[in-house]
């Protein structure tokens, strides 16, 4: 992934955290940083553009500046893997473009002491949870978990709260302030509006809704059965009546209106993904 692509984004992400935390978020310690913390003598070692000028020739004495580490967040990602994501008609995956989005986010978050915990829903069993880590072992687990793909399609139904669950879950984990970024389809899930909005409270928010183009507009095929990947329900329709089209394509509308709706009201970044766009120039304009 591009250095200066990364470094564009996360002047946006930065903006962003700016403008919805407040207080502070350093790291422990000192280290690099912006913001003095002290003056002591050189030692050997030390690196000389850090030499205080002002100071040594005030003293007689060289003098070095040590300065209050940059700020330090954990990034927590809630993750949609369960069977809708394995669904592409463009140029990719659903899935493909979340597994993008959730690595793009794991790298920024894990810069300036950052580390990042991965709460992934949608798998037999409840949530998956990956403790916050720091520098490459957190981007190892990352990467180790989407390597394991989303969940086969289920011949049982699933529960339709499961984002909502993840994000309680995320909730009780995620005690200090920092980023929780939603990347998922938002379909068929329900009673996520509570649980974002707690978590809005506390952090900023980003939600990266990902969509297909094959999942607004009914083609006029004929007769189809399809099947639910996550309740294994098969439906019979036949595509070629158009008020049939036209009411699935209504529906879906107001399906994606509401979404956006509720995520405005509730105060969280939305952008939206789709899986024939170049994902990472639209990722790089909503964060912008």
């Amino acid at each position: 992934m591009p250095t200066p692509l990364l470094d564009a984004l996360d002047v946006g992400i930065n903006r962003l955290i700016a403008r919805t935390l407040s207080g502070s978020r350093r790291a422990t310690g000192v280290g690099l940083g912006t913001e003095l913390a002290q003056l002591r003598l050189y030692e050997p070692g030390d690196d000389v553009r850090h030499i205080d000028a002002a100071a040594s020739a005030r003293t007689a004495a060289l003098h070095v500046r040590v300065h209050v580490p940059e700020r330090a967040l954990t990034t927590w990602i809630v993750l949609d893997l369960s069977p809708s994501m394995a669904f592409g008609t463009a140029r990719r995956l659903k899935a493909d473009v979340a597994e993008g989005a959730a690595l793009v986010f794991t790298r920024l978050g894990l810069r300036r002491a950052g580390s990042v915990g991965v709460v992934a829903f949608g798998v037999d069993g409840g949530p998956v949870v990956l403790p916050p880590r720091g520098s490459k072992p957190g981007l190892v687990a990352v990467r180790k978990l989407l390597e394991e793909g989303v969940s086969p399609d289920r011949q049982q139904p699933q529960e339709h709260d499961a984002l909502s669950t993840a994000l309680a879950r995320t909730f009780k984990l995620s005690r200090l302030p920092g980023l929780v970024v939603v990347i998922s389809d938002f379909r068929d899930q329900h009673g996520w509006e509570r649980p974002l909005g707690a978590l809005r409270m506390r952090h900023a928010v980003i939600a990266v809704e990902v969509g297909d183009p094959a999942e607004s507009v009914l083609p006029a095929v004929g007769r189809l059965a399809l099947v639910d990947p996550e309740t294994g329900e098969l439906v019979r329709v036949d595509s070629s009546s158009r008020r049939l089209r036209e009411r699935f394509s209504a529906l879906e509308r107001e399906r994606r209106e509401a979404v956006a709706a509720e995520l405005r009201r509730l105060g969280v970044h939305h952008i939206a993904l789709s899986t024939d766009q170049d994902w990472l120039v639209e990722l790089g304009r909503g964060i912008g």
